[in-house]
Parts: C-alpha cells; structure tokens; sequence
C-alpha cells in the first residue's frame, strides 16, 4: 500500500470514528435541543426546524469541538442563540404583518399580550449567560444541579446569575412599568 493510501484510510478512520462519536452524543442529547428551542420560540414546528439547524451545525463543527464532553453544554449554546436569531426574526416579520391589526384585540387579550411582550423583552436584554439560566430553570424547569452541569460551571456561579437575572428582570419591568 502506498504512503498515500494509509494516510487516506487513516483521514477516513478518523471520520468516521468522529460520525460514531457525534452519533452518540447526539442520540444522549437528542431531545434537548428541541427542549431548548421549544423554551424559546413556544412553536413545535419552528422549535424542530432550529434543532435540526442546531443538530446540522452542530455536526459540521464538531470536528472542531476541543472539549466533547462538553458536547451538551455547547449543543444548548447553540441552539438557544439559533432559536434567539428564529424568534427575532418571526417578532419582526410579525409586526409588519399585523401592524395596525391589533385594534380589534380585547383590552384583556392587548394586555396580556403587551405583559407577555415586556416579559420577553427583559429577558432578550439580559446577557447570554443570564438569559440562559432563566430559560433553562423557569421555562425548561431545570434546578441548579442541572443547569450547572448543563453550562459545565459551579452551582454558586449558576445561584448567583440567578440572582442577578431576577434583579435585572425586575428593574428592567418596573422602569418599563413606570415609563407607560
């Protein structure tokens, strides 16, 4: 066999451990990506569509991937600023079709829409590590053990941005709340 020959079985021995390898570590976190885009968008359909975009990515950059074990943390990362990026999209795309549309909506329904709204608009302007650690423990009801091996940090750092997303969420709605 020629030196070329063993270096191309080897490339594709090397491939095709790494396809082995991102099978299983797809397979352990296959519903999680749809978990955490679910959590974001609240669409069944869209939530699939941004995990098999997450998955597709995921795949084309595993081979980069430094740490695999941290194959789960990274995956969430992923697909939350996909579904981020999905949902940002869609509110744009919204607005201009339903601009001006809202005016036969039921006080009760424009409220809670507006409060909704508000909401998610607090959460958008956290930070991405504390936008995470809100959707992974208040949407996906995840606790703080889980999250801190989700995220692969302390369960104090995981406590403490919590702590500081609930401040900021708060202020954040009460500057809201008084700028009506």
């Amino acid at each position: 066999m020629s030196e070329r020959a063993v270096i191309l079985s080897d490339v594709f021995a090397v491939d095709a451990d790494l396809d082995a390898e991102f099978e299983i570590r797809l397979r352990e976190s296959s519903t999680l990506a749809f978990r955490v885009a679910y959590s974001v968008l609240r669409h069944r359909e869209d939530a699939e569509d941004v995990a098999q975009d997450a998955f597709a990515k995921a795949y084309g950059n595993f081979r980069q991937l430094r740490d695999r074990d941290r194959f789960r943390a990274w995956l969430v990362r992923l697909t939350w600023r996909l579904a981020l990026d999905r949902r940002r999209s869609d509110v744009r795309r919204i607005a201009r079709e339903l601009d001006g549309a809202n005016a036969g909506m039921s006080a009760h329904a424009a409220g809670a829409q507006e409060r909704s709204y508000s909401l998610w608009e607090a959460i958008d302007a956290l930070p991405e590590k504390l936008r995470l650690v809100v959707v992974l423990s208040g949407i996906e009801g995840h606790n703080v053990t889980e999250i801190a091996q989700l995220l692969g940090v302390a369960v104090g750092t995981v406590k403490s941005r919590m702590n500081t997303a609930r401040r900021r969420l708060r202020e954040h709605l009460q500057c809201a709340k008084s700028n009506r």
